[in-house]
């Protein structure tokens, strides 16, 4: 079940069914767009949270979203990425400062909290709150409004990183 705070996503968002221009062009070509690899920076968290994290990064699953999980760049256990980059979680990141902020919007997927960054393209970023490891997913255009990818995360991080206090 996936609940809203008052001041989080609308509920009745839908994705934007088409592809982007470039995407169609290399389906065409004969590559998915799943074929490619995500770029993404490596966090450096201390031990006990890069052990969380390894933990994560083995209990994720392998389709999130209709999209099938794909290479990141560097390869990493503190690093995931579905699609060409369409969807990218990266465990381990610092705290958000944007969570000091009492005004900040925030959502509950199935028992876990996620702080939502709306960055300039219109895309969500979120982190995971109160988890002795902060995880980062990172979501395209395609998700604006969009908790979706949320669903298929929030048991795995629910089972790998433990809650704070």
């Amino acid at each position: 079940m996936t609940s809203h705070r008052p001041f989080g996503l609308p509920v009745a968002a839908q994705r934007v069914a088409a592809l982007p221009a470039a995407a169609l062009l290399l389906a065409v070509a004969g590559c998915s767009p799943t074929d490619a690899t995500a770029s993404v920076p490596v966090p450096s968290p201390p031990a006990e949270e890069a052990a969380f994290c390894r933990a994560l990064h083995d209990a994720l699953p392998q389709t999130l979203s209709g999209f099938d999980r794909s290479e990141a760049e560097p390869e990493s256990d503190l690093t995931a990425a579905w699609g060409d980059g369409a969807i990218v979680l990266r465990c381990g990141v610092p705290r958000p400062e944007k969570m000091s902020d009492p005004q900040a919007s925030g959502v509950d997927v199935n028992g876990v909290g996620w702080l939502l960054e709306v960055r300039d393209s219109g895309a969500p970023r979120f982190t995971s709150t109160y988890r002795k490891a902060y995880v980062e997913v990172t979501l395209d255009e395609r998700f604006t409004h969009d908790t979706g990818p949320l669903t298929g995360l929030a048991g795995p991080v629910a089972r790998t990183v433990p809650k704070s206090l």
